[in-house]
């Protein structure tokens, strides 16, 4: 290429370069083939190149219709009256939308639903009515509301007593999940009877009979789409059937959960247990070989942290029980039959020979000592005037009472006895002068009136 000219060594470099731009620079191919795709990958990317693409760039968010026909529990609900389907097409879109709360409930179901549609066959409910648990707790044993209803058919504690729901200060029965379902179907049940509409039912289960019965009056009509009642029972109903549309057929607006995602049923071990004294849940759990928590859990309805004296049913791990029994009689469990043991790790122990607290350990909070129990002991008793001093070097000697209490009981006395005030008397220039007392009313020197004698 010495010899070659300026010109000749252009035209050999354009020519380079249509050669290459010419096979596009396509690296050889090989004899072996390239692997394909599997069909998951495969099905994958056709669903991505099928899927409708906004102008901007974005996947387009699909419209799910809301159904134009519905039933609630057999009753046929006037889809075809305008307002009556805005109302439940408000309530659909919300929740066929919100697709992390339908999954929860969804694998929430595979946990409660088995008990509670077998409760339903027993009192020959109509199988609908199982939504309404989601519709009033979201399938959570332990939710409360603001306006004190409780539990995952959320009683109110009235209407929870009535129905066999006690409640006391360390138990509130309202949260048991069986017990409470059973309660809630002896008022549905109730409530049909009594409005032979399921719908009424329903709103009276809501916001109450009374109120359903005066907006009927007002209305003239015992038609619930009829009736004007608060905002919030005017959205449960339409709420509980918006819910049925969605969770009968999840897969028809794209939920699909496969079933080892789902909620398992619990599995616990029942105990019936005596309890002398209060017993703390800690030291439940550690009869149990398990913990606090754990003992939680398996039992909402115990509200505090420790049980007072009495019968109670315990839910507990699976496989424990026979641990559990055999630590509650041997004593294992440290202090359960004489009371808490976290008061007890607390209260620092009584001098050598000095008497034992008439208040025990047991009925003493974990953050109260015995050398506070016993000053106030004191303190409460020479109020009274009858406390008693006591001496670690020597037997017990009287002290006088304390002077406030002294003189209250000389008033008190006096009193009693109808004592008159005592007439003064003092010396005016050498001669006793006796003054009587003024009686009570009298006006001072000055005055426009004196007391009547």
């Amino acid at each position: 290429m010495r010899g070659w000219s300026r010109r000749d060594r252009l035209e050999a470099a354009i020519a380079v370069f249509f050669v290459f731009f010419l096979s596009g620079c396509t690296p050889l191919r090989t004899a072996t083939p390239l692997r394909q795709p599997s069909r998951e990958v495969r099905e994958e990317r056709s669903a991505q190149s099928m899927q409708p693409v906004a102008p901007g760039g974005l996947a387009e968010v699909p419209y799910l219709p809301a159904p134009a026909r519905m039933d609630l529990c057999g009753e046929p609900v006037p889809l075809d009256r305008e307002a009556v389907y805005e109302r439940f097409d408000r309530e659909f879109t919300l929740i066929v939308y919100n697709h992390a709360q339908v999954y929860l409930w969804l694998k929430r179901m595979q946990r409660y639903f088995p008990m509670i549609e077998e409760r339903l066959r027993h009192y020959g409910l109509p199988d609908d009515l199982k939504y309404v648990a989601i519709a009033e707790s979201d399938l959570l044993p332990n939710a409360c509301s603001p306006k004190g209803a409780a539990g995952p058919w959320q009683f109110m504690a009235g209407t929870g007593a009535a129905y066999g729901l006690g409640q006391s200060r360390c138990v509130d029965n309202r949260f048991s999940f069986q017990r409470s379902t059973d309660s809630a179907f002896m008022l549905l049940k109730n409530l049909d009877d009594k409005y032979h509409s399921w719908a009424l039912a329903l709103a009276a289960y809501n916001s109450g009979d009374k109120r359903v019965n005066d907006a009927m009056r007002v209305a003239g009509s015992k038609d619930y789409y009829d009736l004007c009642l608060p905002l919030e029972t005017q959205r449960y109903v339409l709420r509980i059937i918006a819910i049925k549309a969605v969770l009968r057929d999840p897969g028809k607006y794209g939920y699909n959960l496969p079933a080892r995602y789902g909620y398992r049923p619990v599995q616990t071990d029942q105990v019936t247990v005596s309890l002398p004294g209060p017993v703390s849940i800690q030291t439940i759990a550690r009869a149990a070989n398990t913990t606090y928590s754990e003992i939680k859990r398996l039992n909402p309805v115990f509200r505090t942290d420790e049980l007072a004296a009495g019968a109670y049913q315990i839910n507990l791990p699976s496989g424990t029980r026979k641990a559990f029994e055999r630590n509650f009689k041997s004593g294992e469990a440290g202090m359960l039959l004489a009371g808490n043991s976290a008061s007890s790790q607390t209260a620092p122990s009584p001098a050598p020979g000095a008497r034992e607290s008439r208040v025990s350990v047991r009925h003493a909070s974990p953050h109260r000592t015995a050398s506070h129990s016993t000053k106030q002991k004191r303190r409460t008793a020479a109020r009274k005037g009858r406390v008693e001093k006591k001496s670690s070097r020597g037997p017990s000697s009287r002290v006088a009472p304390h002077k406030g209490a002294q003189r209250t009981r000389h008033k008190a006395a006096a009193a009693r006895a109808g004592r008159k005030k005592k007439a003064t008397s003092h010396t005016v220039k050498g001669k006793a002068v006796h003054k009587k007392p003024k009686p009570r009313g009298a006006k001072k020197k000055g005055g426009k009136s004196l007391a009547k004698r």
